[in-house]
């Protein structure tokens, strides 16, 4: 990106987890309370593990941040993992006499085996703590920072689960208060006969000591045209954000709009056509999701993301001893049985990382305050 730059340190049963973010505009007013509560909400939903029990995410800001107001500088912030106490024996960064067994047996899904080729390990516990989806915790704070600056000036960011297993939703426009509904549903889907069988679906397969996947939507309003650029592959919006969104574990795929649904239909019938009434410009569909050229266009930005079922199973698949080549059933770690909820909340607020990156692109980057009387002018906001 090429305003806001960031990187995330720290493995699941670590000590913390910590990022740093660098490129955010000084002047603005932050609150921690926000993003904690979007920690709490990663930490819901139906099917989540043991592990929820133990963590109560909180964000501690290091650097950067004067009497809560950004300084322009780097912002340094933490999420102390409490269950590192549980791990110490095993995790301590220094420790020298660790008295853990070595996880030796991979598991099918998971970044273990290609994890130990890649860096040579003889112990794929020095893979799997990172590449777990815990890391996605600090993610959330860093997209729960970027979102307060693009909250500020009116956008709107949402998420709701539209499938679990065979259980789905009808794709159609949601106003604002249907999408809000997601926040009452412990799937997180705004249909209640719907989120009682997404519920079952989940009930069994933890039953069978499976995992089971399925579809989120994020759904961002308000956003200005022409956020993006169409001038380089590399700038466009549509880009960004997936790399984003892929970044999640376990997410496989990403669609805009009506996405893989368009090779169904012609021209005709997916092209938003423009309407004119009294001088005000609108559109007749949103096909497009939002994006046009690689550019925000006035419109709802709509995305579809398909996570596929976690590979950690109580019930593990068969797999192998890397040191004996002994065939095992796979190594078993503490595990959701579904993430999918989880997994809305982590893309609704890491969407808003390339979002207001493309919108400093835009705007300017250094004072918040001269950078929101940019955009009102723009836009003739008073």
């Amino acid at each position: 990106m090429s305003k806001i730059n960031f990187i995330t340190a720290g493995e699941s049963h670590g000590p913390l987890l910590t990022a740093i973010i660098s490129g955010l505009p000084a002047g603005f007013k932050i609150d921690v309370g926000k993003i904690n509560k979007q920690l709490q909400k990663r930490q819901l939903g139906y099917g989540r593990g043991g592990r929820m029990k133990i963590e109560k995410d909180k964000v501690r800001v290091l650097s950067g941040v004067r009497n809560s107001v950004t300084l322009g500088s780097p912002i340094t912030l933490q999420i102390m993992n409490r269950d590192f106490l549980n791990w110490k024996d095993t995790m301590d960064p220094i420790l020298l006499d660790q008295r853990d067994e070595k996880v030796e047996i991979p598991r099918p899904g998971h970044a273990d085996y290609a994890g130990i080729k890649k860096y040579g390990f003889n112990d794929i516990r020095n893979v799997l703590e990172r590449s777990s989806a815990r890391e996605t915790a600090i993610r959330v704070v860093v997209g729960g920072l970027c979102r307060q600056f693009l909250e500020n000036i009116g956008i709107k960011f949402f998420s709701h689960v539209t499938r679990i297993g065979k259980v789905s939703i009808k794709d159609k426009v949601y106003n604002n208060e249907l999408l809000e509904l997601a926040n009452n549903s412990a799937v997180r889907c705004i249909d209640k006969v719907a989120s009682e069988q997404m519920e079952k679906e989940i009930d069994n397969a933890k039953l069978l000591g499976d995992s089971i996947g399925g579809i989120f939507q994020v759904v961002v309003k308000n956003l200005p045209i022409g956020l993006g650029s169409y001038v380089h592959w590399d700038e466009r919006l549509s880009s960004k954000i997936s790399s984003h969104i892929l970044g999640i574990p376990a997410i496989k795929g990403i669609e805009f709009g009506k996405g893989f649904n368009s090779a169904k239909i012609l021209g005709k019938d997916y092209h938003d056509e423009f309407t004119v009434k009294n001088g005000k410009i609108s559109r007749d569909s949103n096909n497009a999701g939002g994006l046009e050229g690689g550019m925000t266009n006035g419109e709802p930005l709509v995305i579809n993301a398909v996570m596929k079922p976690i590979p950690t199973l109580t019930n593990p698949l068969k797999s192998f001893n890397i040191k004996t080549k002994e065939k095992v059933v796979a190594h078993k770690e503490r595990t959701d049985s579904c993430a999918v909820p989880a997994a809305s909340i982590v893309a609704e607020n890491v969407i808003a990382i390339p979002l207001l990156d493309a919108f400093l692109n835009r705007f300017g980057r250094d004072s918040w305050k001269i950078i929101k009387k940019r955009f009102k002018d723009e836009n003739g906001i008073n």
